[in-house]
């Protein structure tokens, strides 16, 4: 399928938008390609894939909690802005 400049000039007089002839050219274009790369897709086998209607409806796989990191406390306190020995200090935010 191919978009001509005619076409995009009758969609948008059809949808009420104005559109020139150098963004229409380039519409053309961008629609173009949208509908190449689509007809690429359609070529694609799917007879083993399951229909997907959200993401949202898969389960997450789900990771075990691991220390990674041990005794790095005396580390993390060190980049503190004023020095402290038991806490990490930062400036007052509210007053």
């Amino acid at each position: 399928m191919s978009i001509d400049l005619k076409t995009i000039k009758h969609i948008s007089k059809l949808s009420r938008i104005s559109v020139d002839d150098q963004k229409a050219e380039k519409l053309a274009v961008d629609l173009n390609s949208i509908f190449k790369f689509i007809e690429k897709l359609n070529e694609l086998n799917t007879d083993k894939v399951k229909p997907l209607t959200s993401v949202a409806e898969t389960t997450l796989k789900l990771r075990s909690d691991e220390v990674k990191s041990k005794d790095i406390r005396n580390e993390i306190i060190k980049n503190s802005p004023q020095d402290n020995e038991d806490y990490f200090v930062v400036p007052k935010v509210i007053e």
